[in-house]
C-alpha cells in the first residue's frame, strides 16, 4: 500500500541516513572468509527527526504521520544527498544514463541510475521519478514526452509510442524519490525535550515496490 505523495522536503532536508547492505559472512577454518548476499539491491534508512527545527515542523509531521497510519502506507522521500541522474553540481539531462538499448520491438524501458567505481558498477532501478523531471534521448537526439514517450512516475517506466531501432541507446535525465515507510509506529515528543534541543527519531525505511 502506497501514497504517491512526498514527505515535505523541508523536513527531509538536513535528515541522516543512506544506503545498507545485508552480507552473511562465514569464516572458514582455514581463515578465510566466505561472504555472501541475499539482497540483490541496497535499501536505504533515513532519521528525519534531526531535520526537526521548529514546533510547526512537529505539527506537520504529526500530520503527515496520522495521514500514513504509522507504518501502513508508504511514501515518497526526497534523498537530499542522492536525488538526480547527473553529478551534484549539474541539472538533469536527456542524455544522462543509459537505461538500455533499442531492439526493435521492446518498448518499455525501466528507469535506472548507475553508480560506478572503477570497473564495477550497480544499477539501481528508479521507481519513483518526480513528475515532469524527466528527460529522454534516443542516441544524441531528445525525445518529446507526449510525443514519442510517456512515463509512469509510480513506477519508473518509460513507455515509447513506437519500439526504438536495435542497437540505439536509450539514455535518460531525472530527479527522483525513494520509496519508504515509518519505521515505527510511535512518534514521541515532548515540548520540554524539543525546547532543550533534543528532537525525537523518526526513523523511515525504504520499501520495494
Amino acid at each position: 500500500m502506497f501514497h504517491e505523495v512526498r514527505f515535505p522536503a523541508s523536513l527531509s532536508f538536513g535528515s541522516v541516513g543512506g544506503p545498507e547492505r545485508r552480507t552473511d559472512v562465514v569464516t572458514l577454518a582455514n581463515g578465510f572468509e566466505e561472504r555472501n548476499t541475499p539482497w540483490r539491491h541496497s535499501r536505504r534508512r533515513y532519521d528525519a527527526g534531526v531535520a526537526l527545527r521548529s514546533l510547526d515542523d512537529i505539527e506537520a509531521l504529526i500530520a503527515f504521520f496520522e495521514a500514513r497510519q504509522g507504518q501502513v502506507f508508504g511514501f515518497r522521500w526526497k534523498d537530499w544527498t542522492d536525488y538526480k541522474s547527473s553529478g551534484s553540481k549539474a541539472e538533469p539531462g536527456p542524455e544522462d544514463q543509459v537505461i538500455a538499448v533499442g531492439d526493435d520491438v521492446t518498448a518499455a524501458f525501466q528507469l535506472v541510475k548507475r553508480y560506478r567505481s572503477g570497473q564495477q558498477v550497480y544499477e539501481r532501478p528508479i521507481c519513483k521519478p518526480v513528475e515532469g523531471s524527466v528527460q529522454v534521448a534516443l542516441g544524441d537526439v531528445p525525445q518529446k514526452e507526449g510525443v514519442h514517450f510517456e512515463v509512469d512516475t509510480g513506477t519508473g517506466l518509460v513507455t515509447f509510442y513506437h519500439p526504438p531501432n536495435a542497437g540505439a541507446e536509450i539514455r535518460a535525465g531525472f530527479e527522483f524519490d525513494v520509496p519508504v515507510r515509518f519505521a515505527t509506529d510511535r512518534i514521541e515528543t515532548s515540548l520540554a525535550s524539543f525546547q532543550a534541543g533534543e528532537v525525537p527519531s523518526v526513523p523511515v525505511v525504504e520499501v520495494r515496490v
